[in-house]
């Protein structure tokens, strides 16, 4: 290996961030093992486990008398999705004193595009290094991570994952696929459960074989021009992310037991519509489809909802939810969500004959609730609140983080 290979992309992940987390802004809890569950109910799941409580086998779903007995000694934190939004602010400060991040891929992966001389290896190993390092000082000792660096994103997320946890390593054309041929397909980011049977089904077994997959193959097999992308980002190319934009805005929650009743639901359902309709209205959308989701005490996903009047008024999305609500006749629930879909910008808003407004324009009650929305920042969540309450509000409701989304300071207050 000389250093004449370009590299383009520096692959930073945080890791075990949420149990790192808690042991660094809680230190006595750093020589133990550690969970993070959703509550600290009986029989609540973990989220999130420390490097030695994982190699006791606690994973991702384990109850906490399972990670008892797995794990003799194993300590149990409620998760504190306000504070790791917090830590990532300032993982991200420390990163930019280094070299600056072109994209949050999630609340604990980052990536940095290399350039000029930095895609010189030696280069970029010292700037990984020095990364990691700021991180330490500037952000907490405990927080380690895994860096890779790739031609491309997709094969410097790959290399990050080949030494961890705190490992560094690289992946170029030349050392392909040799370097990966001991990994199992599902190994791969974009390679699920579901992929790898599609694989399997057409005589692909193993990464050399992905690799030297036709690219038409390629498509087939994904059904999309995506098999076609993730093919030549396997073997090096840049390839450039397509251009994205919301498609909806939704949230869900797993019920405890007190709000497993119907009429709790509905109230926590509600909540939840009117913290996607806060993200709706800051994001400068109308959505013109509505849709409500529970899981029944037959463990059964019911679905109802529908096309709506283009709208980001509260007030209105809420009689829908209710007309919808009446459609799940169910007598025990353990969830519910709800999605607001058909986003249309209000620059792109064409009214229709049956809309009481000009095209992009605002209706006195949507611009009440944007009214509403900033008294709730300016003094704190339910300043004002859209009708009754649930008696049991789930910390972080409508807040949490989720997959490839890193929710704004703000929404805690929402």
């Amino acid at each position: 290996m000389t250093d004449k290979v370009l590299l383009r992309v520096l692959y930073l992940d945080m890791n075990s961030y949420f149990a790192s987390v808690a042991q660094q802004v809680e230190p006595a809890l750093r020589p133990r093992p550690v969970a993070i569950v959703t509550t600290l109910n009986r029989n609540a799941a973990c989220i999130a486990a420390s490097y030695d409580a994982k190699a006791k086998g606690v994973r991702v779903g384990t109850r906490m008398h399972e990670a008892r007995a797995l794990c003799p000694g194993i300590v149990f934190r409620a998760a504190r999705h306000d504070l790791y939004v917090d830590m990532h602010a300032k993982i991200k400060a420390a990163i930019e004193r280094v070299l600056p991040i072109s994209a949050v891929h999630s609340v604990d992966e980052v990536s940095c595009q290399l350039l000029g001389a930095e895609r010189h290896l030696p280069n970029a190993l010292a700037l990984a290094e020095a990364a990691r390092q700021s991180i330490y000082q500037h952000a907490g000792e405990v927080l380690h991570c895994s860096i890779g660096l790739g031609p491309n994103r997709l094969l410097a997320k790959i290399a990050g994952e080949l030494h961890k946890p705190s490992g560094t390593d690289w992946l170029l054309p030349a050392e392909l696929p040799g370097k990966l041929a001991h990994l199992r397909l599902t190994d791969l980011p974009g390679i699920s459960t579901r992929m790898n049977a599609r694989l399997q089904a057409a005589g692909i077994s193993d990464i050399p074989a992905l690799y030297a997959l036709p690219p038409r193959q390629a498509r087939a097999i994904w059904r999309s021009v995506e098999g076609e992308r993730f093919l030549r980002a396997l073997r090096g190319e840049d390839i450039p992310d397509p251009a994205s934009k919301p498609h909806s805005f939704g949230h869900s929650q797993v019920l405890a037991g007190p709000n497993r009743s119907p009429e709790q639901a509905r109230l926590i359902l509600r909540r939840l519509l009117v913290k996607a309709a806060t993200r709706l209205r800051r994001g400068g959308y109308f959505a013109t489809r509505l849709y409500i989701s529970v899981k029944d005490q037959h463990y059964q996903r019911l679905h109802a909802g529908g096309k709506i009047t283009a709208t980001q008024d509260s007030f209105a999305l809420l009689l829908h939810m209710e007309l919808f609500w009446r459609q799940l006749a169910v007598e025990r629930l353990f969830s519910v969500g709800v999605v607001l879909g058909g986003l249309v910008a209000r620059q792109a808003h064409i009214a229709d004959l049956f809309e009481m407004r000009q095209s992009g324009a605002l209706t006195p009650r949507e611009r009440l609730c944007i009214s509403l929305d900033a008294l709730n920042q300016r003094y704190g969540r339910d300043t004002v609140r859209f009708g009754e309450a649930p008696k049991g509000i789930a910390a972080y409701s409508g807040a949490k983080i989720a997959f490839g989304r890193v929710p704004l300071k703000r929404e805690f207050k929402e």
